[in-house]
């Protein structure tokens, strides 16, 4: 069975939330491997792990401005 065909198995057999967390952890080592290294970085790094292994929820992009939008008063509209 070749890495990705076992990667594939396994990934089948975890709950979605699990997949969730998984994805995280490649989406994490994808950044650490694209970030400049410098002190914030690191850092922020640092803090993104300690979050997702305390199995808190990670906001995307649309609950950002969804958060955002509450804390300024109104929804803003995203301009692509």
């Amino acid at each position: 069975m070749s890495r990705e065909q076992e990667l594939l198995t396994k990934w089948h057999s975890l709950s979605e939330e699990k997949q969730e967390e998984v994805l995280d952890f490649i989406e994490f080592l994808s950044l650490k491997n694209t970030v400049n290294k410098n002190p914030l970085g690191e850092r922020l790094q640092q803090i993104r792990t300690r979050i997702v292994a305390s199995g808190k929820h990670l906001l995307d992009e649309d609950e950002i401005e969804k958060e955002l939008a509450s804390r300024t008063g109104g929804l803003q509209s995203r301009e692509e």
